[in-house]
């Protein structure tokens, strides 16, 4: 096998060391090596794929400064840290806020080879959400509006035709016919920053709803014991929830009960990551937040240290917190941070034969916050 090139590494399902072959950006081949390997041999696995990223080492997919090349910088610093899909994430803003940054992720995709690979699609989170604090988050409340299909085509329009997946509240009285319309036109949609009644949420499941955004976040800072549009999303099987494991947004047991409520079929992994992931400790001002502060264990938060300000870690810290937060085995923790939310794609985060030469290796102890990345190599070809 090694004629070819290839890459060798523990299999995290085994521990054995295998070798995958890729030729043409294309896996071609995956199986046990032949020949004496290193002790210190590092993990192997599929790229990560975060379906929920608003930006990323100080460049944003959002906001007035937004250009193509900010969402280019903004991919090419992901890949450093193991990111090799990924969904930009549009959130609530005025209409022609939200156009203007569908625009930029567009063109940041025609314009570059790298970002074209690794962008597989966008991911709009608002502006069809809960009005309500807490529920809301820290979208805009002026900019909050119910669904509208003709919105929704400008902004496919705009998009280029890449809206994979769209964030919404099902409370609104349109809400059922607008999931129903995006599920036919294979846009997929996902509940989230609501305030949704447990009979709304069902509806929504029964119109095509099949995703939860960041369950447990975006939501009220307290809610009935029961019922609530948590224990429902929880509940409903045919919803796949997303979680942020940074261990600032989920405490452990939190985390830990969630993922067994959905098992792991159902469950996956989302940095949702603000501007200021991957820059320095310190003191910053945001558009959206005003004074924060990011801390040296990436919590961002603001300038009072009281609540959360966005996330800052990207979602290797994910997969290192679903670890040692929830216990998970390391392939069960790589699993919600490749292959669930891959299926959001056509063939992202699988390691065979036929998948994208996406591939990552690296080292992970048990204290560790995030996985060490060793090697990128995206598409086959070595990133820095």
């Amino acid at each position: 096998m090694t004629s070819q090139p290839a890459v060798v590494g523990r299999d995290p399902n085994t521990g054995r060391p295998i070798e995958i072959r890729h030729e043409g950006g294309r896996i071609v081949e995956v199986g046990p090596v032949d020949f004496t390997v290193p002790d210190d041999l590092p993990w192997v696995a599929p790229g990560l794929v975060d379906v929920q990223v608003n930006g990323y080492g100080g460049h944003d997919a959002n906001g007035p400064d937004v250009t193509p090349e900010a969402v280019v910088a903004m991919i090419k610093a992901l890949l450093p840290v193991g990111t090799t899909t990924c969904f930009p994430t549009v959130i609530t803003e005025s209409p022609e806020a939200m156009l203007r940054s569908l625009r930029a992720v567009a063109a940041a995709r025609r314009a570059d080879p790298v970002a074209e690979h690794v962008i597989a699609g966008i991911h709009v989170e608002g502006p069809h959400i809960s009005d309500q604090d807490g529920a809301r988050g820290a979208h805009p409340r002026d900019q909050v509006r119910p669904p509208d299909l003709a919105e929704f085509e400008r902004w496919q329009e705009a998009a280029e035709g890449l809206i994979r997946i769209v964030t919404v509240s099902p409370h609104y009285p349109e809400a059922v016919g607008y999931i129903g319309e995006l599920t036919r036109r294979g846009v997929a949609v996902s509940i989230g920053h609501t305030h949704a009644t447990p009979e709304q949420i069902t509806a929504a499941v029964d119109a095509g709803a099949r995703w939860s955004t960041h369950l447990g976040n975006g939501a009220h800072a307290t809610l009935p014991r029961h019922p609530n549009y948590l224990w429902t999303q929880l509940a409903e099987d045919r919803l796949c929830s997303g979680f942020i494991a940074d261990g600032h947004h989920l405490p452990g047991a939190t985390l830990t009960a969630m993922l067994r409520a959905k098992g792991l079929d159902r469950a996956y992994l989302v940095s949702d990551t603000a501007a200021l992931a991957g820059m320095p400790p310190g003191r910053y001002h945001t558009p959206v937040g005003g004074d924060v502060v990011l801390t040296a264990d990436g919590r961002l938060g603001d300038a009072e240290g009281r609540y959360l300000a966005g996330a800052a870690l990207p979602l290797a810290a994910g997969v290192a917190g679903a670890v040692r937060l929830a216990g998970l085995s390391l392939a069960d923790a790589l699993r919600l941070a490749t292959a669930n939310p891959g299926r959001l794609t056509e063939d992202r985060g699988r390691l065979e034969p036929g998948a994208p030469a996406d591939l990552i290796t690296f080292d992970l102890e048990p204290d560790d916050h995030a996985l060490r990345i060793r090697q990128v190599i995206s598409a086959g070809t070595v990133q820095p």
